[in-house]
């Protein structure tokens, strides 16, 4: 199954020649806690988020997935966390993540049962660093430690 995997990994890289761009969203909530999915491929703890889809815009395809992966509504997009871009940061495919912090309110409710198998908000302090899914161990890190990356 891995094998056919990177052989349909190497015809979707020469069929579209560039990386998909995706935008991840940390979502702080009024009580300053953030909020995590458990993914469903991997079973790991991830920042929200997905690929922009043909005709949105970074913000939009912010407010798309919250709502799809959390059921949380964005009020306002505070900073740009980073643009990640290393080719191997996710291991399906090349793929540019734009990672914003944006704060959020409403009631945890996963609307998306094929990707996530559940949600949970954290404090800053009881985050699970050291097994997050893809590069989202460095995403946090450097938004807690108030970084606006390139990489």
């Amino acid at each position: 199954m891995r094998h056919l995997w990177r052989y349909m990994q190497a015809i979707i890289g020469l069929v579209f020649r560039h990386p998909i761009t995706g935008v991840a969203i940390i979502p702080v909530l009024p009580d300053g806690r953030i909020v995590l999915i458990r993914r469903r491929d991997n079973g790991r703890w991830s920042i929200p988020g997905g690929i922009i889809d043909w005709g949105e815009d970074i913000p939009t395809a912010a407010r798309r997935e919250l709502v799809e992966e959390t059921g949380l509504t964005l009020i306002q997009i505070r900073r740009l966390v980073g643009v990640y871009s290393a080719p191997d940061r996710d291991p399906r495919i090349h793929s540019i993540s734009v990672v914003l912090e944006a704060e959020v309110q409403g009631s945890l409710q996963v609307q998306d049962t094929l990707e996530v198998l559940g949600i949970k908000a954290f404090s800053k302090t009881d985050l699970p660093l050291g097994d997050l899914a893809h590069d989202h161990d460095r995403q946090l890190r450097d938004y807690l430690e108030g970084r606006t990356i390139v990489a």
